[in-house]
């Protein structure tokens, strides 16, 4: 099972990347909501980071699983055909 980390993790991410961006995006008129945070609108910025973060791990992920895929066809491509001048190893 060749299961890279950062694809799960990129979901998890660009999941609450988007829910915390749309609740920033929904409630950055209500200025009661963020006096706590001297009127900056964390909720938007944090979920924009998460969000930025999970489609990197995203494209990084499934850069390396296509890598990783290219590898074992052309792996199985030379398996398949011996040169002529190869003998089989006899162990």
């Amino acid at each position: 099972m060749n299961l890279d980390l950062r694809l799960p993790m990129g979901l998890m991410f660009t999941l609450t990347g988007t829910i915390l961006f749309s609740f920033g995006l929904a409630t950055r008129d209500n200025t009661a909501l963020y006096v706590k945070s001297l009127g900056v609108d964390a909720n938007l910025w944090w979920g924009l980071v998460l969000l930025i973060f999970g489609i990197t791990m995203l494209v990084l992920g499934r850069r390396s699983q296509m890598r990783m895929l290219r590898e074992e066809s052309q792996g199985a491509g030379n398996r398949q055909q011996p040169e002529e001048n190869q003998r089989p190893r006899l162990h």
